[in-house]
């Protein structure tokens, strides 16, 4: 890869119908920008920005996310589990990640911000100190996840077994605390 983009600003541009240029990007920002269906493998993303941008369908296959804050992005159906993973760090800010999957994904302190979440699978990956503020988990898989010190406090719609997952020092709140207990089904009244 011998291109390098530095603190570029790109907008309004449709790379699912020009061609995208895998190349390293570093500190730029790309806005309202379509890479649906895109092939983004190899390329390098530095303390980047995606504001409003669609990536449904995007093949991620050892690209680099590398301090990367998602604002606003419809990201339906990533598999970020086939990322780089040296040096992964990302944010999200009011995505929408549904059906996207983070196995075994190294996610300490990642936030979720007001992020719709639905049917993702966290199946062994490391959420610890992550935030789900304001998000919805509805259908989100946890299995075998480390979820020590993760912030629950405000997510919503999760279910996950306390005895299938680390939980130490999680951090939840009612009523959607009950949802650790769904699988005794127990009759809980006020």
């Amino acid at each position: 890869m011998d291109k390098l983009y530095e603190e570029e600003n790109f907008s309004n541009q449709n790379y699912s119908q020009d061609g995208f240029q895998v190349a390293e990007y570093e500190h730029c920002t790309f806005n309202s920008c379509d890479f649906s269906n895109v092939i983004l493998s190899g390329a390098t993303f530095l303390s980047c920005e995606f504001i409003h941008c669609n990536f449904s369908g995007v093949i991620i296959q050892k690209t680099s996310f590398q301090e990367t804050f998602f604002d606003g992005c419809k990201m339906l159906g990533l598999e970020f589990d086939t990322c780089e993973s040296f040096g992964f760090s990302v944010k999200f800010r009011l995505c929408n990640l549904s059906h996207s999957t983070f196995y075994r994904v190294n996610l300490k302190k990642t936030r979720f911000d007001d992020c719709q979440l639905h049917q993702v699978d966290f199946t062994e990956a490391d959420l610890q100190a992550a935030v789900f503020k304001e998000s919805d988990l509805n259908g989100s898989k946890f299995l075998n996840s480390k979820l020590q010190k993760c912030n629950f406090k405000t997510a919503r719609n999760y279910s996950l077994d306390p005895e299938e997952n680390m939980l130490n020092g999680a951090k939840f709140s009612p009523p959607e605390v009950l949802a650790l207990l769904e699988k005794y089904n127990l009759n809980i009244e006020n």
